[in-house]
């Protein structure tokens, strides 16, 4: 007697575990990298806020979610080799911006600045007095005394650069979201229950094909 249908339950399950649990596992990680990217900083121009080699997560957003203050690595086609760069959103389109040599201000508002690395400001660049265009950003270095930004193409649309141009933006203290880790945990739980399912089934089903040989009425002489 043969018990075919032993173990079929559990490998049901398993052809239904296994595949969910690598949905959620390759789901999440495909999100994270839909939505983020990793980049290495490249130079000093943003000291002492981030060092040449640290390694950061950028935020991919739209040119509609920037915000002043962002720090956000732009990619500018006719400036830095066509490399993309890392800087400071100081002023956004139709902002006025204004520095006297030293101290920043936006639509007559001074601009607080803790960020900013203390020292001589780069002696090639002066008071500026410019309007943002519209679609556009002004964007500076943390080392104003050794970055080259928006203060070094006045003339180029006010110095400003494209906000379509911005690729992404820094995450400070970056965390992967609370519902990706519970549902990469989820898909590997799920994934290592229904390999567990599927063995013993397989187990199940290898016994259940074992012929059961009928004992002899009477001891065999």
């Amino acid at each position: 007697m043969q018990r075919r249908g032993a173990g079929s339950g559990l490998r049901v399950a398993a052809w239904v575990l296994v595949p969910l649990g690598l949905v959620l596992v390759l789901g999440g990680i495909g999100y994270f990298f839909t939505n983020y990217q990793g980049a290495t900083v490249m130079s000093e121009a943003m000291e002492p806020t981030y060092r040449a080699g640290e390694r950061l997560v950028i935020e991919r957003i739209d040119a509609g979610e920037i915000r002043q203050g962002d720090v956000v690595l732009v990619n500018v086609p006719d400036r830095y080799q066509g490399g993309p760069v890392l800087q400071r959103v100081i002023g956004m389109g139709g902002d006025h911006v204004v520095c006297d040599g030293n101290r920043i201000t936006v639509n007559g508002k001074p601009v607080d600045e803790p960020y900013v690395m203390r020292g001589e400001v780069n002696p090639a660049t002066g008071p500026y007095d410019v309007q943002v265009p519209e679609g556009r950003l002004f964007l500076l270095g943390d080392h104003r005394g050794n970055s080259n930004d928006s203060r070094f193409f006045l003339d180029e649309q006010s110095g400003s650069v494209a906000a379509s141009g911005v690729l992404g933006r820094v995450q400070k203290g970056f965390t992967v979201p609370a519902v990706l880790v519970a549902l990469g945990v989820l898909g590997i739980v799920l994934t290592l229950v229904g390999i567990g399912l599927g063995i013993a089934g397989y187990a199940a089903g290898r016994r259940a094909r074992r012929p059961l040989v009928a004992a002899p009425p009477w001891p065999v002489a």
